[in-house]
């Protein structure tokens, strides 16, 4: 168990000791995709949506989730954010969603950005399960992480 940091040698599950790791800048984005009918791109793009702009409260709903992601993940360490970004764009089957979270500290923000993915991605499904309940997401995928003593990652 103890190639798993988050398990002491005992097999118990325990928040990761970070106390003694430097302060570095730390980034990671994250990306995703939600797919859907052309029926439903379309009033999206359209802005035809009586719940109001998808896009928009997706956005929102992705960097909120990011600030709570120690509340929804058991083991995260709570940190301060310098920034998060969630950008929506239109593809040809549905829609590409890309976090970005920021900050000087001592742990990564892999699963920030992660969690801003998913959750955008889930309340699109929310605003416009009514109209496509076939909507499918995924695949959500760590692109990018700096900083820190493990170095720079970089999805293929």
């Amino acid at each position: 168990m103890s190639d798993f940091t988050h398990f002491n040698d005992a097999g118990d599950p325990h928040m990761v000791d970070v106390g003694d790791k430097s302060v570095t800048t730390r980034r990671a984005i994250a990306s995703g995709q939600i797919s859907m009918t052309d029926q439903t791109l379309a009033m999206i793009r359209d802005g035809g949506h009586k719940k109001g702009d998808v896009i928009q409260v997706a956005q929102l709903a992705g960097i909120m989730a990011a600030k709570k992601t120690p509340d929804l993940i058991p083991l995260c360490h709570p940190l301060s954010l310098s920034h998060v970004s969630v950008d929506i764009s239109l593809i040809e089957n549905g829609l590409e969603i890309t976090a970005e979270c920021r900050l000087d500290g001592k742990t990564g923000v892999e699963m920030e950005a992660l969690t801003a993915v998913s959750v955008a991605a889930l309340t699109v499904y929310d605003m416009c399960k009514a109209v496509d309940k076939a909507m499918v997401i995924g695949p959500i995928k760590l692109v990018h992480k700096s900083g820190g003593k493990s170095g720079d990652y970089n999805a293929d």
